[in-house]
């Protein structure tokens, strides 16, 4: 029987790469379905400091960049990229710009209810921002996103303010300080190898063959 190889991911919601990196992680697992994983989903606030209720995503673009449009490039060949990962951007539908902590917390409290209903809501929060357009600040949106991975509502709703799990956000986030984790999606297989950066399929699965090569060989 093959060992079990967890994977942790520090991501953040807003973060177009780390939905990239969540599909070809997913497309890497259905071309090793032998291998029995755990995949854990860290958090890493891109905008700690924006406020809890977010801003319109124009006005923050123009403060921060100085031009609403300074990513359109980015953006077009993004949408070409997601359509190749069956991910839709729709960059002109998202109004606001999120503060994620509570999305975090709320995949901090599915992780405790179950690894996979985390990975599950990590796909539907990424699904719900940046094709969507929701506004992922907002508690009730989150509510209902809960809700669609089978999270019963008034839970995840009085979830969003616990103070245990908004401790364990910051601590798991002062952790990406201390293992120098600089940028998002970072992949860390089994503490043995990782990379950061939403690697073509192949590489996750090179990574996850070199960890069970460890694991044989230990």
């Amino acid at each position: 029987m093959l060992a079990l190889v967890r994977i942790e991911i520090f991501s953040d919601i807003v973060c177009p790469w780390c939905f990239v990196g969540q599909s070809r992680l997913a497309a890497a697992l259905a071309k090793r379905p032998e291998i029995p994983v755990e995949v854990i989903w860290l958090p890493f606030e891109l905008n700690p400091a924006m406020p809890p209720e977010g801003r319109p995503r124009a006005e923050y673009l123009l403060e921060r960049f100085g031009d609403v449009n300074r990513f359109a490039d980015a953006q077009r060949q993004l949408q070409q990229i997601g359509e190749q990962e069956g991910i839709r951007f729709n960059f002109t539908g998202i109004q606001r710009m999120p503060n994620t902590r509570r999305a975090h917390v709320l995949l901090a409290h599915a992780r405790r209810v179950n690894p996979d209903v985390q990975t599950r809501l990590a796909r539907i929060l990424f699904e719900a921002y940046f094709s969507e357009g929701l506004d992922i600040a907002d508690p009730s949106c989150l509510v209902e996103l809960a809700r669609r991975v089978g999270l019963e509502g008034i839970a995840a709703d009085r979830t969003l303010d616990d103070p245990d799990l908004h401790a364990e956000v910051q601590a798991l986030e002062s952790l990406a300080a201390r293992w120098n984790v600089s940028g998002v999606p970072t992949f860390i297989f089994d503490r043995h190898t990782g990379f950061s950066g939403a690697q073509p399929v192949e590489v996750f699965e090179r990574a996850m063959d070199s960890v069970l090569a460890q694991v044989r060989d230990s």
